[in-house]
C-alpha cells in the first residue's frame, strides 16, 4: 500500500457500515440520551466522596456514552478512571467519522415536549460533547492492541482505552484492592458476545458492591416481558453477583441500585478465589500498595533526569507530593541532557510484549508533550520537538533482512509506522537516499532535558513537589520509620517510600549494586545546519541516527560503548559517527555538508537492560533471593516455591530505571505505571508486562525454569 510523504496510509472502511456494528448508536436520541445522563449524574452522586472513582465500559461504540461520562463528572475535587474495552480497534480518523454522524444525529434530534428540565438537559450539552470529541480525537487514539492511557485536565480525568478481545483484557489486568471497579456500564452489541468468563473477570476488577448498567435493544426487550434485558442476560450478571439495571426503564423519579448491594457470601468467596490465583500466579511479581489516597505519604526520588521528573508529575497528578535529590546543579545533565533524542517504537516482527510496550509507551509520551506544551504557564519550561516523523532504513544486508521482517510480520496501524519505497523516502526526508524503509509518522524528536523540566515545573503546580539540586546523596539508611538518605554533610528523612531513578548511578547503593544492568557511554556529535543538510526534514535511523536541524546544529550519533573508563570527548567516537552515516547512505551528495572540525558533541551513559524493558517496580533483595535460593534449587518442588512465594524485595524502595536508548519513549509511561502502583490504582500494562518490567526478573526467570543462576 503506497502513502503519500509526511501522511500514513489511511485503510479505507465503510463507515456506515462501521456504524451498524454498534447498535448503541441506534439510541443517539433525546430518550437514550436524558436516560443514560440521569444514570450517570447518580453514580457520581453515589460516589461523590470518593477521590478517584473508577467507571467500566464494555463496549466503546461510537464513543456517545464515553464522552457523557466525563461531560457528567462535575465533582473539581474528584478524579475520574473510565476503563474501556472495545473488541475493534480504532483509530482517531475512524472514530472522527463516527462522531461526526452520531452528533449530527444528535444535533438533529427534536426537543420531546414531554421530558423534563433535567432530561432536556441531556441534549443542551451538544457543544460539550463536540468540544470533549474534539480533545480526545486531538489525543491520537491508535488502532493498536493493549491498552491506551488518555490524561486530560490535570490528571482529573484518565481514560484507559482496551482494545482487542475483550476476554483477553480483562483476564491481564490485576485486582486493584484499594480502587476496584465501582460500576459498569455494557453497551448492547456486546452483551451475547460476553463470555460466562468474561463476566467473573468482570467481577474480579470490581468492588463487592459494583453494579452493571446496560441499555436493552429491541431485540433483547422482545424475550423478557419483566424487563427490557433478556433474562438470560441478567441471570448470567447476577450468577456473578452484579445487580443489573436497564437505563431504558429508569425514571426520573425512579431508583437504581447503585450502592449498598452486595451479593451473597458464595459469589463473594467466588471473586476472592480468583484474585488469589492472580495473587498466587504473579507472587513472584510483588505489586503491593503502599500508599493511600486518604492521606499523603512522604516519597524521596534519587535522581534528576526523564524518569525521576516523570514520576514526580504522574505522582502530582494524584495529589501525591515527593523530594527529588539531585546531586546536579540543573536537572537533565545526565542521559537527559542531550539536544535532540528520536521517540518513535520499539518494533518486533512478533510483535511481541516488548513491542506492544513500547507502542503503548511512545503513544502515552507523546501525548505527554502535547499536554505540556499545549497550554504552558508563563514561568514553565518550553519542550523544544518536532513530531516530524521518524525514517528507518536498512545499512547492510543483515540489517535489511532484520527491518524486511518487521515490516512483513505484521499489519501494523498505518499510524504507526508504514513501509515506503525509496521515491517516497526522499520526498520525505527532502533530501535523497534512494533507499526504501519503514516510516513512523507520529515519532520525531524531543528535547529530553527541556521534556524533564517542564514535567517538574508541571508537577509543582499541582502538588507539593520540591527539588534539591546539588545534593549527592551517597548512602540510604532502613529505619523503623522509613529511609534516611545522607549526603557528605546532611541527612534527610524519613521518608516512607524511597525511589531509585538515577540514571548511570543507579547501581551505587548497597540495595541496587547488584542490579542485572549495564552502563553504556554514548557520544552524540552536533554539526553545523548547512546547504542540503539542512534541508533534512526528518529523524533518520539506520546505523546511527541523524536529526533535522534545532538551533543550528543536527545530532548525529550515538556512540555505544561498554562500561566506559571515562566520559571525555572522544575524537575517533566522533569519526566513528560520521562513518554510520556514510555506511546507511552512501555516495549522497549531502554527507559532504557534514562538518565536524568544530569536535561539538555531549558525551552521557545510559543504562540498558538485555532484554531493553526498563526496570519499575520493587527493588529486589538480592541477598535474601541468593539466601532462598540454597534451599530452594533445581527441583519441580523449587519451581513451585519461587512461583507461589512473593520474591523477596527492600521494603518501600522502588526502582524506575534502564530506560536504555529511547528513554524518552519508554520513560513517561514507566513511571505512569509506578506511581499508580505506589498509590495502589489501576496500572496500564497487561500483567505479563508487568512481569517483564520487574528489576527481579532476570533472577526469577531462571528459578521459575528451574535453572541455576
Amino acid at each position: 500500500m503506497t502513502a503519500e510523504p509526511n501522511k500514513p496510509c489511511q485503510i479505507k472502511r465503510d463507515y456506515p457500515q462501521l456504524i451498524n456494528l454498534y447498535p448503541a448508536t441506534a439510541h443517539t436520541d433525546a430518550h437514550y440520551l436524558s436516560k443514560l445522563s440521569i444514570y450517570q449524574q447518580r453514580v457520581f452522586e453515589a460516589h461523590s466522596q470518593q477521590k478517584l472513582l473508577i467507571l467500566g465500559q464494555i463496549g466503546l461504540g461510537n464513543g456517545l456514552e464515553l464522552l457523557s461520562w466525563w461531560r457528567t463528572q462535575a465533582n473539581p475535587s474528584q478524579r475520574l478512571l473510565l476503563k474501556v474495552f472495545e473488541p475493534n480497534p480504532i483509530n482517531a480518523y475512524e472514530l472522527k467519522s463516527l462522531w461526526d454522524q452520531s452528533l449530527t444525529l444528535v444535533k438533529e434530534t427534536p426537543f420531546e415536549p414531554h421530558l423534563e428540565s433535567k432530561q432536556a438537559s441531556a441534549l443542551e450539552c451538544k457543544p460539550e460533547l463536540s468540544q470533549l470529541a474534539q480533545t480526545l480525537l486531538d489525543a491520537e487514539p491508535t488502532a493498536i492492541i493493549g491498552c491506551q492511557r488518555l490524561i486530560f485536565d490535570d490528571g482529573r480525568t484518565t481514560i484507559d482505552l482496551h482494545f482487542g478481545d475483550i476476554q483477553t483484557q480483562l483476564s491481564s489486568l490485576i485486582h486493584s484492592p484499594l480502587h476496584p471497579v465501582q460500576h459498569w456500564l455494557v453497551l448492547p452489541h456486546l452483551l451475547q458476545a460476553l463470555h460466562h468468563q468474561s463476566h467473573w473477570q468482570m467481577a474480579k476488577l470490581s468492588d463487592d458492591s459494583a453494579t452493571i448498567a446496560t441499555i436493552a435493544t429491541i431485540e433483547l426487550s422482545e424475550s423478557s416481558e419483566s424487563s427490557g434485558l433478556s433474562e438470560t442476560t441478567v441471570n448470567r450478571f447476577q450468577a456473578c453477583g452484579f445487580t443489573v439495571s436497564d437505563i431504558n426503564e429508569l425514571g426520573i423519579h425512579q431508583p437504581v441500585t447503585l450502592i449498598n448491594h452486595q451479593p451473597d457470601a458464595v459469589l463473594l468467596h467466588e471473586r476472592q478465589v480468583l484474585r488469589q490465583q492472580d495473587a498466587k500466579a504473579y507472587a513472584f511479581n510483588p505489586m503491593a500498595a503502599i500508599l493511600s489516597s486518604a492521606a499523603q505519604s512522604s516519597i524521596a526520588i534519587i535522581g534528576g533526569g526523564l524518569a525521576s521528573a516523570h514520576l514526580a508529575l504522574s505522582l502530582a497528578e494524584r495529589g501525591q507530593g515527593a523530594q527529588i535529590f539531585c546531586k546536579d546543579a540543573e536537572l537533565g545533565q545526565g542521559a537527559s541532557g542531550n539536544r535532540q533524542g528520536a521517540i518513535y517504537p520499539l518494533l518486533t516482527p512478533e510483535n511481541d510484549e516488548l513491542s506492544r510496550f513500547f507502542q503503548q509507551a511512545f503513544l502515552f509520551s507523546r501525548r505527554r508533550v502535547q499536554a505540556l506544551t499545549s497550554a504552558p504557564a508563563d514561568n514553565q519550561t518550553p519542550i523544544s520537538h518536532d513530531f516530524c516523523g521518524v525514517l528507518q532504513t536498512a545499512h547492510d544486508e543483515r540489517s535489511q533482512f532484520r527491518l524486511d521482517k518487521i515490516i512483513q510480520g505484521q499489519l501494523w496501524p498505518s499510524e504507526i509506522a508504514y513501509a515506503v519505497d525509496a521515491e517516497q523516502a526522499n520526498a520525505i526526508a527532502k533530501i535523497n537516499l534512494d533507499k526504501p524503509g519503514f516510516f513512523y509518522p507520529l515519532g520525531g524528536w524531543v528535547c529530553p532535558f527541556e521534556y524533564a523540566d517542564a514535567a517538574i515545573q508541571k508537577a509543582m503546580q499541582l502538588a507539593d513537589v520540591s527539588v534539591s539540586l546539588n545534593t549527592d546523596i551517597l548512602a540510604i539508611e532502613r529505619q523503623a520509620d522509613g529511609w534516611v538518605l545522607l549526603t557528605e554533610k546532611e541527612r534527610f528523612g524519613p521518608f516512607a517510600q524511597l525511589v531509585f531513578a538515577n540514571g548511570a548511578e543507579l547501581t551505587q547503593f548497597d540495595a541496587s549494586h547488584k542490579l542485572q544492568i549495564s552502563p553504556f557511554r554514548g557520544q552524540v556529535s552536533h554539526v553545523p545546519a548547512q546547504f542540503q543538510l539542512s534541508q533534512l526534514a526528518t529523524v533518520l535511523c539506520a546505523n546511527g541516527y541523524l536529526t533535522p536541524s534545532h538551533q543550528g546544529l543536527h545530532c548525529l550519533g550515538a556512540s555505544y560503548v561498554k562500561e566506559p573508563e571515562h566520559l571525555d570527548f572522544c575524537r575517533q567516537e566522533q569519526q566513528e559517527n560520521l562513518m554510520k552515516m556514510h555506511e546507511s547512505y552512501p555516495n549522497q551528495s549531502w554527507l559532504e555538508d557534514i562538518d565536524m572540525s568544530g569536535n561539538n558533541a555531549r558525551v552521557g551513559v545510559r543504562m540498558v537492560t538485555r532484554d531493553h524493558f526498563p526496570m519499575m517496580g520493587c527493588a529486589p533483595d538480592v541477598a535474601k533471593i541468593l539466601e532462598d535460593y540454597e534451599q530452594h534449587q533445581l527441583t519441580k518442588e523449587s519451581r513451585h516455591y519461587w512461583q507461589t512465594t512473593p520474591a523477596p524485595v527492600h521494603q518501600g524502595l522502588y526502582i524506575l530505571g534502564g530506560l536504555g536508548s529511547r528513554g524518552l519513549s519508554s520513560g513517561p509511561l514507566a513511571a505512569e505505571c509506578l506511581a499508580a502502583q505506589l498509590c495502589g490504582e489501576p496500572i496500564p500494562l497487561d500483567k505479563e508486562t508487568l512481569c517483564k518490567l520487574n528489576p527481579n526478573r532476570m533472577w526469577l526467570r531462571k528459578l521459575l525454569k528451574g535453572k541455576a543462576l
